[in-house]
């Protein structure tokens, strides 16, 4: 929910959550001219933000459970679906 909030600030797409991924995207479906600016920003707002997301997960599974860590890759490009 922190992380989909952020999203929703700068127009990024939540596309799913696949495992312990969180697939989004910038510039669809609506085109958005400054995708990579936007995209770099809810990262590093992530990356912020991961300490109260590790902390709620601490109080809700138990002690040690936020012992984890935030990976960020972001790739610009075309798109293909199907």
């Amino acid at each position: 929910a922190c992380f989909d909030k952020i999203a929703s600030r700068h127009g990024v797409f939540k596309v799913e959550t696949i495992g312990d991924c969180y697939v989004a995207v910038c510039g669809l479906p609506i085109p958005n001219k400054n995708h990579c600016k936007a995209m770099a920003k809810f990262a590093n707002e992530c990356c912020m933000n991961i300490s109260v997301v590790l902390h709620d997960l601490e109080l809700e599974l138990g002690p040690g459970t936020a012992e984890l860590g935030i990976r960020i890759g972001l790739h610009s490009g075309p798109v293909t679906a199907g």
